[in-house]
């Protein structure tokens, strides 16, 4: 066993594809322990605020999340300590009473659209990623996700996509591109950008066994 985890930060806009790339680099490493944090779980915790407020949360906007405990657990997985990560309910617009026991492991993927966007996160990465997707392509995947999974209806994915996402996606997500070492176009498709990106953790690895 390392010491220090191989910290692997994984951007880009919704709908990128990001979990694809996420799941090929899990698969790959089948035979390593290997760890997955989603930034969507550490969106800030909304329950002194009534409902309504909720609602018109723009949840594509830097100040939606909670980096201060996402960076606290993840310099408690660093030092091969456990953690609760936090769980938020779509439904009712704010953090679960349930939380997720983490274990460390030797591999940490960090998931999430503005993980580039604070300096502490991006400090903390061996390998930064930014997953580039056509803006037609991540409109049809978070249209068919958010009303399968989240329960929402068509009209308000269009109109939050209009309102907030695509606003925040050029404004915030969009520029982070430039701190990426690599830039992923078309997601887990790209089997040529998995293979580099493997080759890359098995040599860290490798170095700090």
């Amino acid at each position: 066993m390392q010491d220090k985890p191989v910290v692997i930060g994984v951007a880009g806009g919704s709908g990128s594809g990001k979990t694809s790339v996420t799941n090929s680099i899990c698969e790959r490493f089948s035979d390593k322990t290997i760890l997955v944090i989603e930034q969507d779980y550490y969106y800030k915790d909304q329950s002194h605020l009534p409902l309504e407020e909720r609602l018109n949360t723009n949840y594509d906007h830097p100040l939606a999340f909670d980096n201060d405990l996402l960076i606290d657990h993840l310099h408690k997985l660093m030092n091969r300590e456990a953690i609760e990560k936090p769980v938020y309910d779509y439904k009712i617009h704010t953090r679960s009473n349930e939380v997720i026991p983490v274990e460390p492991k030797d591999v940490i993927i960090l998931e999430g659209i503005l993980i580039l966007d604070d300096p502490r996160l991006v400090d903390l990465m061996d390998i930064k990623v930014f997953v580039d997707t056509d803006a037609d392509l991540r409109i049809i995947r978070r249209l068919l996700r958010d009303i399968k999974e989240r329960g929402r209806t068509l009209d308000s994915v269009i109109e939050q996509y209009i309102d907030n996402v695509r606003p925040s996606h050029l404004q915030f997500i969009e520029p982070t591109k430039r701190y990426a070492d690599i830039i992923i176009p078309e997601g887990g498709q790209n089997h040529v950008a998995i293979d580099i990106m493997a080759t890359k953790i098995e040599t860290i690895l490798s170095k700090s066994s």
